[in-house]
């Protein structure tokens, strides 16, 4: 090797360590800097025709673990999920309020219940009466808190799904641009890395939002796809999340698959070829903030309302509903006769009959005057089964409306006088009619029956059950609630319940009913509650289903929490494994910075030797 060579080797030295003293430098300028990766100089041997060889940096190294990143963004979504659930269903804890305590729904039934068994012992007692009367006013009004919270709730969740969005757009559009920018560089390229801590960024940010699967390239570029397999972001491509929200919502604002007819944000993904995707229709999305809102304003608050909404319903039903069973008709056929006299909207025939398999069924007949709302829907194994009749048609109408619809379960119907309706078996011997009865909803204040329509919808309208095309009566009626303006105006009706012949005084017929009704008495929920099944609804008193949905929503925010808990230690976990890995460890830094130190010395110090033996060659050559 010559004194030139050698010369020229110890400059590479030099020149190499000066590039990874500027990393070093780098590195430890940014360990506080969020998403920095640390980075490593990429130095290769050059020979340099002679003895010995050269070195080289081309470029740099990022300290990447991409398993332990990819990790990192699966449980970022699941995280940020488990986060929104528990946030949401924590507060619903609030609305509900403390178990026992004051202003909640279960005190509120409870004095309502009590002024009842109070009113039952003095009955005369207008100041008893009055109490009574308070305490039903309180129980309404407490069920129009809890759905004015609820709906709070909803409508918080719904605006937080069109800031989600929008964000997940800005991190979407942020890793297409830099996906154009880093299109063809060298991913050892110090801009390069710098670019793509960028990128790496927007990509983690855009986890916490939607799920998704990241998918490198030659070009130096990233696909991004949701866990559906739908795109986000390609070579050039960008999708888009568009969300049109009506703004605050209440109990009947529903999502619907048909735009025209729901009454949430419609939130759609706009692919990159104009094709828009009903984000929810085609359940895109599996976790994130996003799809935890959604399940949120769609599904668990939905729930939670419809649980209120029947706890209004049941209770106002269980007061005013008067059931009169049918009148035996001897066979053959066998079966009963029912009256239709002053069946309205929403109200029913109860059937009970045995198929040919000695299978006992249950059949509700419900007077539906809303063409639109024909036929009903039942699930799968429902008992009972629901059949919607349209009874303003007239009598005759509706016999041919049951036997259309009820005829291949061997069932006949018939019209023998006036308001009257037959059921019986079609003398095939294929059923038996075992029972049928009539509910029927009071509908004055002194029916001489101890029925009491004490809570109306709204100002002045009946709870009936009522079906429409545009839904039940019951959905968000917890909201509606009211106690009857008429009863407000005569307080002396919750003991008087005939006026010819008048109630006796002392008669407790009436509050008996009334505490009987709310204590004691069974009754069916529907499954929508989320409280039993199609096949076997959950069954009991109105305290008793009170305590158990208040119960199940408290079970389910524990479980959440604990979930958001335990998710939580699990990203912090990996994201402790990543910065081990990616991250700038400051003894590392300060011990290659010595490293560096020592090797720039030798360098120059071989350059110094080289001088001086050039210098003296030149001497011993004059």
């Amino acid at each position: 090797m010559g004194l030139s060579s050698a010369l020229a080797t110890a400059m590479s030295g030099l020149r190499s360590t000066q590039a990874a003293l500027s990393i070093i430098s780098s590195n430890v300028a940014n360990a506080q800097t969020p998403g920095y990766v640390a980075q490593n100089p990429n130095q290769i041997e050059v020979a340099s025709g002679g003895f010995g060889s050269t070195v080289q940096t081309v470029g740099v190294s990022r300290q990447l673990d991409l398993f332990v990143q990819n990790q990192l963004r699966t449980e970022t979504s699941t995280g940020a999920y488990t986060d929104q659930i528990a946030n949401i269903l924590g507060q619903l804890q609030s609305v509900y309020g403390t178990p026992g305590g004051s202003g909640t729904l279960e005190t509120a039934l409870n004095n309502f219940t009590s002024a009842l068994q109070s009113l039952s012992n003095n009955s005369n007692s207008q100041s008893a009466q009055s109490v009574a009367l308070s305490a039903a006013q309180t129980l309404a009004q407490n069920l129009n808190n809890t759905t004015k919270g609820i709906q709070t709730l909803r409508s918080n969740v719904e605006q937080d799904i069109g800031n989600s969005a929008a964000q997940a757009n800005a991190a979407i559009a942020q890793i297409a641009d830099l996906n154009s920018r880093l299109q063809g560089t060298d991913p050892s390229d110090p801009l390069a890395a710098t670019l793509q801590d960028q990128r790496d960024n927007a990509i983690n940010t855009l986890s916490k939002y939607v799920d998704i699967r990241v998918v490198s390239d030659s070009t130096n570029g990233v696909s991004v796809f949701t866990n559906s397999g739908i795109q986000l972001v390609g070579a050039g491509l960008a999708s888009q999340f568009t969300f049109s929200s009506p703004g605050s919502l209440d109990a009947t604002s529903l999502y619907n698959t048909n735009p025209t007819l729901s009454g949430v944000g419609q939130l759609n993904l706009k692919l990159s070829n104009g094709v828009s995707i009903d984000v929810v229709a085609n359940n895109l999305l599996g976790s994130g903030q996003i799809a935890a809102d959604l399940k949120l304003r769609d599904q668990t608050l939905v729930q939670a309302q419809t649980q209120v909404d029947q706890l209004a319903a049941t209770m106002s039903s269980a007061l005013s509903d008067q059931t009169t069973a049918g009148t035996a008709v001897t066979g053959p056929p066998a079966g009963f006769d029912v009256s239709t006299s002053g069946v309205l909207p929403g109200n029913t025939i109860n059937l009970t009959y045995t198929d040919s398999s000695n299978v006992q069924r249950q059949i509700k007949v419900v007077n539906v005057t809303d063409p639109a709302a024909l036929p009903l829907q039942n699930a799968a194994g429902a008992n009972p089964t629901y059949v919607g009749v349209n009874f303003s048609l007239g009598m005759a109408s509706v016999v041919t409306q049951l036997n259309s619809a009820l005829g291949g379960a061997h069932l006949q119907f018939a019209n023998p006088s006036g308001s009257t309706l037959r059921i019986t078996d079609d003398g095939t011997s294929q059923a038996t009619v075992n029972a049928a009865s009539v509910t029927t909803t009071a509908q004055s204040l002194a029916s001489g029956n101890p029925q009491l329509p004490v809570f109306t919808d709204g100002s002045t309208a009946l709870y009936t059950g009522a079906i429409t095309s545009t839904g039940s009566q019951m959905t968000g009626l917890a909201g509606r609630i009211s106690v009857n303006p008429a009863l407000v105006s005569d307080p002396t009706k919750l003991s008087t319940y005939s006026t010819s012949p008048p109630t006796a005084a002392g008669d407790a017929t009436r509050p008996n009913f009334l505490f009987s009704q709310l204590t004691s008495a069974t009754f069916s929920y529907s499954p929508t509650t989320g409280l039993g099944s199609a096949a076997q609804p959950f069954q009991g008193t109105v305290s008793s289903y009170l305590q158990q949905f208040i119960s199940q929503q408290g079970n389910a925010s524990t479980l959440a929490t604990q979930l958001k808990q335990g998710q939580s230690v699990i990203v912090s976990t990996l994201q402790q494994k990543f910065n081990s890995t990616s991250g700038v460890n400051m003894d590392a830094e300060m011990s290659n910075l010595i490293q560096v130190q020592n090797t720039y010395a030798a360098n120059a110090h071989i350059m110094s030797v080289v001088q001086s033996m050039m210098q003296t060659l030149l001497q011993a050559n004059p």
